[in-house]
């Protein structure tokens, strides 16, 4: 473990891990590896690898859009994300605004953005994540439909008129 870090003013100590990775799950609370873990199957999701990011989800995984039905199990998880991002001229890419977290659940806000031939669909996202053993066991995003159907017309008009495709979120 490297030194404690202060902070300028004098106040609480803090130790830090040389990296997020050397963090581990104890009594019931998840330290930074379980934002590694998450911030990996997003990132391994973006660059179209889904098989090795669905292998880090639970067998009995819940994955749930708010308001739209639940999808169980790593399987069925794995071939909803094939239908939708394994074809050529689909993809998906991801923004981190914040990351988080408070026991053994981490807590994403994220631009998300579907991207289906020339048409780039931008939305923001949170998710919430619930880690156990190394696993995600439950992955719940909430996303708001009237800025989803806005971000799809933008997207429909961006396609046609390239001037107009929405652009990748500053950080």
């Amino acid at each position: 473990m490297p030194p404690a870090v202060s902070s300028d003013d004098g106040g609480s100590v803090l130790d830090v891990p040389d990296t997020l990775s050397e963090a581990t799950e104890t009594n019931g609370s998840v330290s930074p590896g379980a934002i590694d873990l998450v911030r990996r199957f997003l990132l391994l999701l973006e660059d179209g690898r889904i098989d090795t990011a669905t292998e880090l989800l639970a067998e009995d995984v819940d994955y749930i859009n708010a308001s739209l039905p639940t999808i169980r199990g790593r399987e069925r998880v794995r071939r909803a994300l094939t239908m939708t991002f394994g074809r050529p001229s689909a993809g998906f890419e991801v923004y981190f605004h914040a990351i988080s977290a408070d026991g053994p659940t981490v807590l994403t806000e994220r631009t998300d953005v579907l991207v289906f031939g020339p048409v780039r669909i931008q939305i923001w996202v949170c998710g919430r994540f619930d880690v156990r053993g190394g696993e995600i066991v439950r992955w719940k995003d909430y996303f708001d439909w009237g800025d989803t159907i806005v971000a799809t017309i933008r997207g429909l008009i961006g396609a046609v008129v390239p001037a107009l495709r929405p652009k990748a979120p500053s950080a």
